[in-house]
């Protein structure tokens, strides 16, 4: 009984903490043409002045949220990226992979 009861609480347990990550996560664009909008992100730096932040990542990644959160709520910090970036997030996922853009950056992974 008290391994059904065990075995219960962990399958609790992983059901809530993988319901945790935020579904309305969705600033990775899988259909993108990242070359583009990398292109276009460098172009509007060197007018405003600022370097390039590129965040390779999908929406799919917890990782990824818990930065993007932690970077956008902290308000300290996202006016310090404002102030001095032009940020990117570069999709890597499944649907696409953006190898060509990987390749160009030179695997920064």
């Amino acid at each position: 009984m008290k391994q059904i009861v065990t075995i219960l609480v962990i399958c609790l347990l992983i059901t809530v903490l993988a319901s945790a990550q935020d579904s309305t996560f969705n600033i990775y664009k899988p259909s993108e043409n990242a070359v583009l909008s990398l292109n276009k992100a460098v172009k509007q730096a060197k007018e405003e002045k600022k370097h390039v932040l590129v965040q390779i990542g999908g929406n799919w990644c917890v990782w990824c949220a818990r930065f993007y959160k932690f970077t956008t709520t902290d308000a300290q910090i996202d006016s310090l990226i404002k102030a001095d970036y032009v940020v990117y997030h570069l999709n890597y996922s499944k649907e696409n992979k953006n190898a060509q853009m990987l390749e160009k950056l030179g695997y920064p992974q």
